[in-house]
């Protein structure tokens, strides 16, 4: 494509990128390597922040551009970037008002509309809009001192080389999930490499490696966020990966207790402060909702009820049983918080907000196993405020941006919770706005690139003009048509066989019981029911945007609660139609967890 911008990772920053990148006129190549975009931008659960929104105006709520800098610059401490923060936060009311889905999850809600639009924009604007999935960027192409293009190969074509052409938005994440041979993780933080995590697989730190190797900056590498409230499967307690505890169960009132049903910290802390409490106390640690803070969250009680994640006691008693101790020990921690959340008493450990209380025994709870986990990390390159990456002597790299988390020093020491997708979408369009500006200044590049540069422009009555420029042979060429058929383009995956043909007729399915579900519960052979439907996703199972482990849960049995809790009805039929085997013949269905 002419005047194209390539953006290397189809989550939040890198499809805000494109997004941008479009409403300037230019077009864009979107490369991911996996199968679906989202990242791991589709698992936030602590929304996002923003001052001066909206609906802070229309609800009469006091804020402002400078206090949300000044709990920004507090929390990253001695590695507060003003310039960067800035940008942050004066710009955040915008991106709050950003493109919305129906989902449940912030990240999903807002990941799923961007990607959706993107996707169907590919089709109706093929010459605007080009999407490679299964596909690695393994290196960036530099000439004179400015990145041209990238080299990337298919996952199932490894060493086959395809270069691309253009100035590039790196958006490729963090590398809290960086467990491979050239760990950044292991080098500049040994002693947390032993730590779970809740990134994807495909966290490794990819555009930071592409940078440093064409002398690229990096800041801040060592500051990892270790996140408190990693949620134990009780079923597998020494998982490498952990679904993350949404950071509202403790603001609506949950408490953590240690292996005694003791309290240990201000359960609203910064994260670190709360994970470096955890470490200094007894396992198992849990988190405690009573009825009024489950009820006031109780979409999420239900998604972790239903995972196997959290269980549900009916009183007090239950609870003190489940911990250990006896029933009196946990009504003194009860009764001791109570009056401090009164304001009888002055809370140990500072706590200042409280909220659904008092808490009683003859309450029902709901409660979790917490471990902390490897979630975000606030190193990366180094960048502008107009997010233009440096080199080793803090001068911008031309043709190379960033976006999201691989970009160090937007949050200093430590990132507040709803303040990672408010990165994602503000250094997202503020690389996609830079990057055009760049290349409406530079619109000839790469060597290996074609050297000629064509813009359309639509006329009314169906005409199109195109003018070419070849600078190589001195020539220009002017075009008209008279509107052709408009074409469609389908999303660039991973090469594979052909496709059977269509059968004129759907094929009719067979009808499967749940008893020949359940015997199917395995990584090697996993079948799910979902709204009557039998499915295979074995072959699915490494595609999952939420990892393998969130289909494993159900494996053999009904998910349809928790699926349609997180997806819309469409999701099956339009990214694995083919995992569709049959229709549930029964409604004889294995016992459930207990619910909320």
């Amino acid at each position: 494509m002419a005047n194209q911008i390539i953006v290397v990772g189809g989550g939040l920053s890198g499809l805000s990128a494109a997004h941008t990148v479009l409403e300037h006129g230019l077009n864009v190549l979107v490369i991911d390597k996996n199968a679906f975009f989202g990242g791991n931008s589709t698992k936030a659960t602590s929304g996002i922040n923003g001052a001066l929104t909206k609906t802070q105006i229309q609800l009469g709520i006091k804020d402002s551009v400078e206090a949300f800098y000044d709990d920004t610059a507090k929390s990253a401490r001695e590695m507060l970037r003003p310039d960067l923060v800035k940008v942050l936060t004066g710009r955040s009311a915008s991106a709050v008002e950003t493109h919305r889905g129906k989902e449940k999850m912030p990240g999903m809600t807002i990941t799923y509309a961007l990607m959706e639009t993107i996707e169907d924009l590919s089709v109706s604007q093929p010459n605007r809009v080009k999407l490679i999935k299964k596909a690695r960027v393994t290196n960036l192409i530099k000439e004179n001192g400015a990145v041209v293009g990238v080299e990337y190969e298919f996952h199932n074509q490894p060493g086959n080389k395809i270069k691309a052409w253009g100035p590039v938005v790196l958006a490729t994440g963090g590398y809290a999930a960086d467990f491979s041979s050239d760990s950044l993780l292991k080098q500049y933080r040994p002693d947390l490499w032993d730590l779970p995590t809740t990134n994807g697989d495909h966290t490794t730190g990819d555009g930071i490696k592409m940078t440093l190797a064409i002398g690229g900056k990096t800041i801040n590498m060592e500051k990892v966020q270790v996140h408190p409230t990693g949620l134990v499967d009780p079923r597998e307690p020494d998982a490498k990966v952990k679904f993350l505890a949404a950071e509202a169960l403790r603001g609506v009132g949950g408490l953590l207790l240690t292996a005694d049903g003791k309290r240990f910290c201000d359960e609203l802390g910064h994260r670190d402060y709360v994970t470096g409490m955890m470490w200094k106390n007894k396992f198992p640690i849990r988190l405690v909702l009573n009825t009024p803070a489950a009820k006031e969250i109780e979409w999420h009680c239900k998604h972790y009820v239903g995972r196997g994640l959290m269980r549900y006691f009916k009183n007090g008693e239950e609870l003190a049983k489940e911990i250990g101790i006896p029933p009196s020990e946990l009504q003194k921690t009860f009764d001791e918080y109570n009056q401090i959340a009164a304001g009888n008493v002055k809370d140990p450990w500072g706590k200042k907000y409280f909220h659904n209380f008092p808490i009683k025994m003859d309450q029902d709870f709901h409660v979790a196993q917490m471990a902390p986990v490897l979630h975000y990390t606030m190193g990366g390159v180094d960048i502008t405020d107009d997010a233009n990456i440096k080199d080793t002597s803090d001068k911008k790299i031309p043709g190379l941006f960033g976006a999201g988390e691989m970009c160090g020093g937007v949050h200093g020491a430590n990132r507040l919770g709803g303040s990672s997708l408010l990165g994602c979408v503000v250094f997202g369009r503020t690389a996609g706005d830079s990057v055009c500006n760049y290349a409406k200044g530079n619109p000839v590049i790469g060597s290996g690139a074609k050297a000629a540069q064509a813009q359309s422009i639509a006329l009314p009555g169906g005409f199109t003009t195109s003018v070419t420029v070849d600078p190589s042979k001195q020539k220009i060429n002017l075009e008209i048509s008279w509107g052709a058929a408009a074409g469609t383009a389908p999303v660039v995956n991973a090469p594979s066989a052909p496709a059977a043909p269509v059968a004129s007729e759907p094929t009719k399915l067979p009808l499967i019981s749940a008893a020949e579900v359940a015997k199917h519960n395995t990584p090697e052979d996993c079948w799910v029911i979902v709204n009557g439907q039998v499915l295979d996703v074995t072959a699915f199972l490494p595609d999952h945007p939420g990892g393998k482990k969130a289909i494993l849960i159900f494996a053999g049995r009904d998910a349809t609660e928790e699926f349609n809790m997180l997806h819309k009805p469409d999701v099956v039929e339009k990214y694995a139609p083919e995992s569709v085997i049959g229709v549930l013949d029964t409604n004889s269905l294995p016992s459930r967890p207990s619910k909320i």
